[in-house]
């Protein structure tokens, strides 16, 4: 575990010497809130509505599968559901529609080109909300937006906030950037329409949300790898959870290699990486180019308990009504 993990959610009395920085960071975000808030910074909508899935707190928290489950609960309403994305790594200036068959995550981000791949949705990404917005609905027939990560891009107005937490680790120690790893302070769930628990109960939350593993693919060709020894490969934001995941579908963990979230691999990393590797389907889009036959992703789908589904299907069904469809 790193020192600044050790810091934010072990206890680690040395967060009190970053506690200035983290006022200050508070301070500059309230701001920031309130010219929203005054009119003085201009929220804009977009011609359809838009439901932002998000966290407070930086890292893993279980974005990507809940957000491809709203998309198959959304299309099983009869909506015809859209996404945007930052495209975070990527040098990216205007709105880019991504080709899941050609685009590269050095192109568009590794995020948005799982989505992409997974989901059947058209996405869009772009620094700019507003500008993804509108070019995923002049460019699709999309008629409701998923803003993924987007909960503090205030300038694109909302009609729902989903925000999700890692059960296991939660707030942390409930300070702000850089201090603790939360980007806007717990009061802020209070706010959100859905508060979703990834993997375990979490108090502030409408329910859990578990992650269950798929069937482990290869990265290069259709070979399946049952349960078995594998080194595992993250570069995400809470690795622990998808060794947790690998374990409990029946994997045994001989190695392990951990690299910074949204890393950026190249060969040269796995020189001394021997095989079968186990990687995240994240992790796999940024590694196909150059994989080798015994390197496999392990997928993951997301199933709500039965009352945090009913509360969202119950959200989604008054956002219909609310536009008349």
């Amino acid at each position: 575990m790193s020192f600044t993990e050790r810091l934010w959610y072990q206890g680690h009395k040395a967060y009190w010497l970053l506690l200035p920085l983290a006022w200050l960071y508070g301070v500059l975000t309230a701001l920031r809130r309130m010219l929203f808030r005054s009119g003085i910074k201009q929220q804009i909508r977009v011609k359809a509505p838009v439901i932002v899935v998000g966290n407070i707190s930086i890292g893993g928290t279980g974005k990507t599968p809940f957000t491809l489950l709203l998309c198959d609960t959304l299309r099983q309403q009869g909506w015809k559901p859209g996404i945007v994305s930052r495209g975070y790594g990527a040098d990216i200036k205007a709105p880019i529609l991504v080709k899941p068959e050609v685009a590269s995550a050095a192109e568009v981000g590794d995020e948005p080109l799982l989505l992409a791949q997974r989901s059947g949705c058209p996405v869009v990404v772009c620094p700019d909300r507003v500008a993804a917005a509108r070019f995923l609905l002049q460019q699709t027939n999309c008629n409701i937006i998923i803003s993924d990560d987007g909960l503090q891009h205030y300038r694109l107005a909302r009609d729902v906030e989903i925000v999700l937490i890692d059960g296991s680790r939660g707030l942390g120690n409930g300070q702000l950037l850089p201090a603790g790893p939360l980007r806007e302070g717990a009061w802020r769930l209070k706010q959100a329409d859905l508060v979703v628990a990834n993997s375990l109960p979490y108090a502030q939350a409408d329910g859990v949300m578990q992650l269950k593993a798929a069937t482990a693919k290869a990265l290069c060709s259709e070979a399946r790898l049952p349960p078995g020894p594998v080194t595992l490969v993250a570069g995400i934001g809470n690795p622990q959870r998808f060794e947790r995941t690998a374990l409990a579908a029946g994997f045994t963990i001989t190695a392990r290699h951990y690299f910074a979230d949204h890393h950026k691999f190249s060969a040269a990393d796995f020189t001394a990486i021997h095989g079968p590797v186990l990687m995240t389907e994240k992790d796999a889009v940024k590694c196909r180019d150059f994989a080798r036959a015994d390197w496999f992703s392990l997928g993951v789908d997301a199933a709500l308990d039965n009352s945090l589904q009913q509360k969202l299907d119950t959200l989604l069904t008054n956002l219909r009504s609310s536009y008349g469809t």
